[in-house]
């Protein structure tokens, strides 16, 4: 191998690299808007259950109808987390697989990449 067969190979795997760490990025990005997205769902959720806890104060002809209502509340509330827990365990499933699959790609690259250095030292 001569000198511009040595630089074309320390090219490509230079153009590799960048390729594989701007799909990490893209990755991150694509993991960190659907994180921000749960979470923006997830607080406004619980300003709803604060407007109507203070509508129920407000409305409630004694405390036995406030007690019901914050029980009721209380019960919506945890069904809505746990559905909330589930969603949120099958994000990190999907994203857990993602990182992997980028991982696994990544190594797959690197060996590949190796063989040309090997190569490249031989010649």
């Amino acid at each position: 191998m001569n000198l511009n067969d040595n630089m074309k190979t320390l090219n490509d795997l230079t153009n590799n690299s960048v390729e594989r760490m701007t799909a990490l990025g893209e990755l991150n990005m694509k993991v960190a808007e659907r994180m921000a997205t749960r979470q923006m769902d997830l607080f406004g959720r619980w300003m709803e259950q604060g407007t109507k806890l203070m509508r129920a104060a407000t409305e409630a002809r004694g405390y036995s109808d406030l007690y019901k209502t914050q029980v009721d509340m209380t019960k919506e509330a945890s069904e809505q987390m746990m559905a909330e827990s589930k969603t949120s365990l099958q994000l990190a499933t999907e994203t857990r697989d993602e990182y992997r699959a980028w991982f696994e790609a990544t190594m797959a690259e690197m060996r590949k990449g190796g063989g040309l250095v090997e190569a490249t030292a031989k010649a």
